[in-house]
């Protein structure tokens, strides 16, 4: 096992100096108008999905789940409403058999009425009905009115009233090996969306964590796709609380002609004009997808130049493919 554990290794190894090897030195001009350097092209080491990260990411669904079978009580009813891993669980519902699993997921309401973006309630209505995933639980009893349950995998703890679907098995991200992240790359995929909110419903987001986005298998979407997370500068304007920094002074006193940002919008000053929206787009992050839905996708973000936001675009990274 420890041989076949080092082979695995050494591969990995060789992989990443394969890859390393493939970069452009920084500095190298490319073919298509740039210069390669570590502020605008960084090497991305991404961080893989685990077991944990696959199986407890939620998603959103553009349809109800049916919620007939759920969870009624568990063994210590009513002194304990909360059941994690080995604990006994009761379900409620018809349908299930000896030996069965079942995923349970919680719908879920965000209690905060404060939007994180503009439009994102009409969005996420549009988009569909988010769900926690919550653990698996095995039938091993059937002999009563209720089904008993073994909980075999826990998430977080399970609740009365948590819905019981039947158990799917994931697939699995393979290894990646590093390669340079373009923060410039002009638009041109073929498929993008956007974050509609991230897991439990954080809005500024890091490596390691879960978003939701408005895309999925009907657009091709499947698990292991990479798709960057993007942002323009007109987003700021558009966002009441970061729109401030640009009515903030952007000069030394000492300038004789003071810029201005995009007259109309600010008070113009005597000196040169700065459209926002000619400022170039920038990448933000990295996405693996790890579960998709015919209209939406799970993703994980594996490397982040910054927080990823909940409204940011995504574009299938069709480098990274």
């Amino acid at each position: 096992m420890k041989k076949i554990g080092l082979l695995v290794l050494l591969a990995a190894t060789a992989t990443w100096a394969q890859s390393a090897a493939d970069m452009p030195p920084a500095g190298t001009p490319t073919p298509d108008g740039t210069i390669a350097t570590t502020a605008n092209f960084p090497v991305q080491r991404v961080q893989m999905p685990t077991y944990a990260d696959v199986y407890c990411a939620g998603f959103i669904n553009r349809q109800t789940l049916p919620d007939a079978n759920f969870v009624a009580g568990g063994l210590d009813t009513p002194e304990t409403t909360k059941f994690v891993k080995d604990d006994i669980v009761y379900l409620e519902g018809r349908g299930y058999t000896l030996g069965a699993e079942y995923e349970i997921v919680r719908a879920l309401r965000d209690i905060n009425e404060y939007e994180m973006y503009p439009g994102q309630k009409k969005l996420l209505k549009e988009t569909g009905h988010p769900y926690e995933e919550v653990g698996r639980v095995r039938i091993i009893d059937t002999r009563s009115k209720t089904a008993i349950g073994h909980i075999e995998y826990a998430c977080d703890p399970i609740n009365p009233g948590d819905t019981a679907i039947p158990f799917a098995e994931k697939t699995m991200v393979v290894f990646h090996p590093p390669l340079r992240f373009d923060r410039f790359l002009p638009t041109g995929s073929k498929v993008s969306g956007r974050i509609v909110m991230g897991r439990d419903f954080d809005s500024e987001l890091g490596t390691g964590q879960k978003i939701y986005m408005n895309v999925g298998a009907n657009q091709g979407v499947k698990v292991g796709d990479y798709f960057r997370a993007v942002r323009t500068y007109e987003a700021d304007l558009r966002d009441p609380v970061d729109s401030l920094s640009f009515r903030a002074a952007l000069s030394e006193d000492t300038q004789a002609k003071q810029p201005s940002v995009d007259p109309g919008l600010f008070e113009r000053s005597n000196g040169p004009v700065i459209h926002v929206r000619d400022l170039p787009r920038r990448a933000v992050g990295e996405i693996v997808v790890i579960g998709t839905t015919p209209t939406t996708a799970t993703g994980m973000i594996v490397f982040a130049m910054e927080d990823v936001h909940a409204g940011d675009g995504v574009e299938l990274d069709e480098q990274n493919q």
